[in-house]
């Protein structure tokens, strides 16, 4: 059996192109899908960071409450899907629960580094503006991390040349598929 479990950023829901897809290929892959959907929260936190550290403080609280019925170890492969903020809580829930995942990291903020601790990949764009391109690079040098790159893609991974981001997503679709399934 397996379960993959999708943790949203604050404004980027569930059915956001890069989880939606993402979604369709687990299930095509067999798994069961677990949305993660958080509430309540103020979108303007960006820079400021007691208001990111309090959204990141409850987004775990509810990311707890809502997975609190789930038997992991039912599960022979736990996959984590994760964007923004959601990936420094899939990171701090795993390590919490000491949960040994696979994880699809989209755009991981600066914090999400010091509780990515199981395996995955890593989606970045080289002009994201919640983590500067140099940040990333020296976060990943201290992993071990694959990571594919945007280059001028924004917080979402998009250019603003919608046909170049359409062809953008199909590339990282095909990254998110053959990690999905590789045994």
């Amino acid at each position: 059996m397996k379960i993959a479990v999708i943790f949203p950023g604050i404004g980027y829901h569930v059915d956001k192109p890069l989880l939606y897809y993402s979604k369709k290929l687990a299930i095509n892959d067999g798994y069961e899908i677990l949305d993660v959907t958080y509430k309540g929260f103020d979108r303007n936190i960006k820079g400021d960071k007691v208001r990111m550290y309090e959204a990141y403080e409850s987004a775990v609280a509810q990311c707890s409450e809502i997975l609190k019925e789930v038997n992991f170890e039912a599960y022979d492969t736990i996959l984590f899907i994760s964007k923004s903020i959601g990936t420094a809580v899939a990171g701090a829930y795993a390590t919490k629960k000491n949960i040994k995942t696979k994880n699809i990291y989209f755009t991981p903020v600066q914090q999400s580094f010091e509780v990515m601790k199981n395996s995955g990949i890593i989606f970045h764009g080289t002009a994201d503006p919640w983590l500067d391109h140099e940040v990333f690079l020296r976060e990943c040098a201290k992993t071990d991390y694959p990571y594919y790159l945007v280059e001028g893609g924004n917080h979402s991974l998009e250019t603003g040349d919608v046909l170049k981001d359409l062809e953008n997503l199909h590339w990282i679709m095909e990254k998110v598929e053959e990690y999905i399934v590789e045994k």
